[in-house]
Parts: C-alpha cells; sequence; structure tokens
C-alpha cells in the first residue's frame, strides 16, 4: 500500500518499530503504538504527533491474547487499519542443554504466538472487507539455523513461512501480506552483541527500506542484500561445507 494512513506498529518502542513509527507518522495518519517500556514509548508517541499524526499507545505485551485482539479491534474501529506491521520480537542465544528450554518457549511465546495475537485479528477485518496490507518481522536469520541462536533462528523462521502461506492464502481477499528479513540492524538488541556485525544499519535507513518494499507489495523485504547472498549460500552448500562454517559462527549471548 502506497500511502497507509493507519497503522498499528507492534515493538514501537525502539529499534525498527521506532523507526518504522516515525517514517510513517505525518498529518492525517492515525498510528496504534505498542511497547512494553511505556516511558520510552511515550517519547516515540510524542515525537510522531510532532510530526502531525495521531497516537494511540498501548504498553501491552504482544503475548497478551485477549488485549491484542481488544486493540486491534479498537483501532480498526476507530479508522480502518491499512496497515499492521507484527514486529515485536526478542532475541537470545541457545544456551546450555539445562537452559535451552526455557530459552526456546519464551522465544517462541514472543516472536511467533506474539505474531498470530497481532496478525489473526487483523486478518479477520480486512478479510471482511476486502482490503488490508499486513507484514510480519521475521529475520535473515530465518534462512539457516544458526547453532549459536538456534531458537531464535527457528522462530524467525515459522514466522518467516507463515507470512509466505498468508500471502498466498489472502491475496484473492485483497489483502497483501510481506515478510521483513532484516541483517543487523542498530537497536538495543543488537547492542548487546559482542561480535562483529558486517552491514550493520542504522534503524531509520531499515525503516526506508522496509516501507519502501511494502509500497511495492513486495513478498520478501530481505535486506542487506550481502547479507542475503550469504545466507542462500549456506543453503545450497553440501552439508558438510555448512556445517563447518556455521560451527565458527559466533553465537548470541
Amino acid at each position: 500500500m502506497r500511502d497507509p494512513r493507519s497503522i498499528l506498529i507492534t515493538g514501537a518502542s525502539s529499534g525498527i518499530g521506532e523507526a518504522l513509527a516515525l517514517h510513517y507518522a505525518a498529518p492525517g495518519s492515525e498510528l496504534t503504538l505498542t511497547g512494553r517500556d511505556n516511558e520510552r514509548l511515550e517519547a516515540v508517541a510524542a515525537a510522531c504527533r510532532a510530526k502531525g499524526a495521531e497516537v494511540l499507545t498501548a504498553p501491552i505485551a504482544v503475548t497478551e491474547r485477549e488485549s491484542m485482539a481488544r486493540l486491534v479491534a479498537e483501532s480498526d474501529a476507530r479508522r480502518p487499519l491499512d496497515l499492521v506491521i507484527a514486529n515485536a520480537g526478542i532475541s537470545a542465544g541457545s544456551g546450555d542443554a539445562s537452559g535451552i528450554d526455557a530459552i526456546a518457549r519464551s522465544l517462541f511465546a514472543v516472536n511467533v504466538e506474539g505474531v498470530f495475537n497481532t496478525v489473526h485479528p487483523a486478518l479477520e477485518r480486512m478479510a471482511a472487507r476486502g482490503s488490508g496490507q499486513i507484514a510480519l518481522m521475521a529475520s535473515m536469520a530465518s534462512f539457516v539455523g544458526l547453532p549459536g541462536a538456534g531458537p531464535y533462528s527457528a522462530s524467525k523462521a515459522a514466522v518467516r513461512t507463515y507470512g509466505e502461506a498468508l500471502r498466498g492464502r489472502f491475496a484473492r481477499k485483497g489483502i497483501r501480506v510481506s515478510v521483513i528479513c532484516p541483517g543487523y540492524v542498530r537497536s538495543r538488541l543488537t547492542a548487546r552483541n559482542r561480535f562483529p556485525m558486517p552491514f550493520l544499519m542504522d534503524a531509520d535507513r531499515a525503516a526506508r527500506v522496509i516501507a519502501r518494499g511494502l509500497a511495492r507489495n513486495r513478498a520478501r523485504i530481505a535486506f542487506p542484500w550481502p547479507v542475503l547472498a550469504a545466507m542462500r549460500l549456506l543453503q545450497f552448500l553440501p552439508a558438510s561445507w555448512s556445517d563447518h562454517l556455521l560451527r565458527r559462527a559466533p553465537a548470541k549471548d
């Protein structure tokens, strides 16, 4: 959608979510922003209002299914949602054998079930009127299972493939669905990394790339291209080769 006016963005208190909110903020736009850090969320909202947008904030977690359903319903009733961006997510390493279960479950609760809680109520309303756009935040890590971030890679792979399936399923209903697969983007999440992050990108630049891809109804918005090329190469290499390379990859904290 080239000029969305009613937009809901989860995880908007920092990083890509904040940058997207500021990108879309303009006179005549209505933004619904969620985030767990209410102080930061209100600061983002104030910056968006300064650009002329009307803003509703909701300091709720995307894991709160009923709260998210109510928020989507209220936002859509106020003004039919043109664009919903399921951006909220968390990141973590794989942990050791005793800790991987808790890490995996917490990541899937936010990164996968949180996407369900955001997208499903919106899909229902958009399908009823035959229009709307949905974007799901995946990751470059969704293309390859990274040993140092196994649960994260798996959760983002689930988001990517689910979004691709939704695109085909709901295209005839007039709903556009895109998956976003960024590489390293400067944020509070990546600030914790203690390893080199090739082609690290500022969040505002990432937001422009994403918005341009959404305006063109791209099925997959993956960037930067050198990282995508590397991930694609790993997918097609013989397993013994990719195993050797992936074992040398840095691990998330």
